[in-house]
């Protein structure tokens, strides 16, 4: 398939627009010597070249999207006629507050129900994806030790079955990352959790359930030895799909939680975003907290930077139509359906499991919650057959590959969440497309390392697209 700047010729466009009717601007020194260089197409070419990159494009509504730790559930369509509303999509962050008044109202009523959610006591919206909202949290982390003198505290506990972004965001924000062993059973291992924490540690990274898909019982210990020692505990929300409407990570002792409302809140992330990555804290960490927030006087709302805000982290008050739309989806699921959804996330990621067995092994014999991993060691040691081998034989049958390699506790691990909004019908179909997958492997290893036969590309050196990537276009010298 060829690119768009491979196409066209010169000449040719698709604007029509009227003479100028107002003076041009001179721009000085900041005209351009040459012209742009654009593709030069017309509207028909235009057209179909995008169509074909979207038929060669796999999302939920195109069919199974078990994407392990992302949950790639379905967005209603209903939350995207929301959103494009002109009376929020037409409004400017610099009008004057009396004119945005719906829209602070909106930022209000949905910090109330996240909150609720969370177990938290204030919220910002301004970081814009999950990793934005983990650097977020280790500077209110780092702005809470600081106030009280307690500057000594360098060190950030990380498991490491976490996800990768939480060692990344901890030496972002200027910590040393201290790896905490898993115990056999998948979760953290108290005793080392023990010796790691001390006079120096500043907080705990988390995810509870973790990234194996387990709940960990000891939740309540492990906050509770980071407390004693002088630490926060933070939640990476990325797995609260499991749990929402049900337990609380506030309950659970952590201080300080980001949400992915792109994944949990059902707002299209990947090719379908941007993200957003809120972030929640106890009350005593609230005057940390950045940017503006919508502070109700009487009827009104009017925006109030906390007093010790650690400043802004992103332009205004973060990516608001993603708000908007996860404020649509707990509307429409409201109290009751948020716990229902979760427990139907629960509920399909066990039953696909137990489609499985038999065939595959489970990473941990146990119930998982929202996700679970299964591991091909023991086909790779005996038939050569890998994770990647599953995953690429996945794709001719029109379902999207589970999560490979992740997390790196689990060998040749897959990592596989069907989500909440799949129907038992799905599960139960591409259950016996990875057992068929499987079976005929092990009968003819050597037929597997060849697959997908009917994709639009087949493998790629992978190796060599992470290593040097063409990430623009070269124009042919001329």
């Amino acid at each position: 398939m060829k690119l768009i700047f491979e196409l066209g010729t010169d000449g040719q466009g698709t604007d029509l627009l009227p003479e100028c009717d107002v003076p041009k601007a001179d721009p000085g020194p900041f005209a351009r010597s040459s012209a742009v260089r654009l593709p030069q197409v017309s509207e028909v070419e235009l057209s179909r070249h995008y169509a074909a990159l979207a038929r060669r494009a796999h999302g939920v509504s195109d069919g199974f999207y078990p994407l392990g730790s992302c949950t790639m559930k379905y967005s209603p369509k209903i939350n995207e006629e929301l959103a494009s509303m002109r009376e929020f999509t037409g409004i400017h962050p610099l009008q004057p507050e009396d004119s945005v008044q719906g829209c602070l109202e909106v930022l209000a009523r949905c910090e109330t129900m996240l909150c609720e959610i969370t177990g938290m006591d204030s919220m910002s919206f301004q970081p814009a994806a999950g990793a934005h909202g983990e650097f977020t949290g280790l500077l209110l982390i780092r702005a809470y030790h600081k106030s009280r003198g307690d500057e000594q505290r360098r060190k950030i506990i990380v498991p490491d079955s976490a996800h990768g972004t939480n060692p990344a965001s901890a030496a972002m924000a200027g910590y040393e990352v201290v790896n905490l062993p898993s115990g056999p059973d998948g979760c953290v291992d108290l005793d080392a959790l023990k010796q790691a924490a001390d006079e120096k540690t500043a907080g705990l990274m988390l995810t509870n359930p973790n990234t194996v898909g387990l709940f960990d019982r000891n939740i309540l210990d492990i906050t509770k030895i980071i407390h004693d020692a002088g630490g926060l505990c933070y939640y990476d929300g990325a797995n609260m799909n499991a749990i929402m409407g049900i337990a609380r990570p506030g309950d659970m002792g952590f201080d300080i939680v980001h949400l992915n409302l792109h994944k949990t809140f059902s707002t299209p992330h990947g090719g379908g975003g941007p993200g957003s990555g809120p972030v929640g804290c106890k009350a005593s960490l609230s005057r940390f907290l950045p940017g503006f927030l919508p502070n109700p006087c009487g009827s009104r709302y009017s925006l109030k930077r906390p007093p010790n805000s650690i400043g802004d982290v992103k332009a205004f008050y973060g990516n608001f139509l993603v708000v908007l739309k996860a404020y649509a989806y707990l509307l429409e699921l409201g109290k009751e359906g948020i716990p229902e959804a979760a427990r139907n996330a629960v509920l399909n990621a066990n039953y696909m499991m137990s489609l499985l067995k038999g065939h595959f092994q489970a990473a941990y014999d146990r119930p998982c919650m929202h996700e679970f991993v299964i591991t091909l060691e023991q086909e790779k040691k005996t038939s050569g057959i890998s994770a990647a081998d599953i995953a690429k034989a996945l794709l001719d049958h029109g379902i999207h590959p589970p999560t490979m390699y992740f997390p790196l506790i689990v060998q040749e691990a897959l990592m596989i969440e069907p989500t909440e909004t799949e129907p038992r019908e799905t599960l139960e179909e591409a259950a016996k497309v990875m057992n068929q997958i499987l079976d005929e492997a092990q009968k003819e290893p050597s037929t597997i390392h060849l697959q997908p036969l009917h994709t639009p590309v087949r493998r790629l050196d992978e190796v060599a697209a992470a290593r040097r990537p063409i990430v623009c276009y070269e124009y042919p010298q001329e």
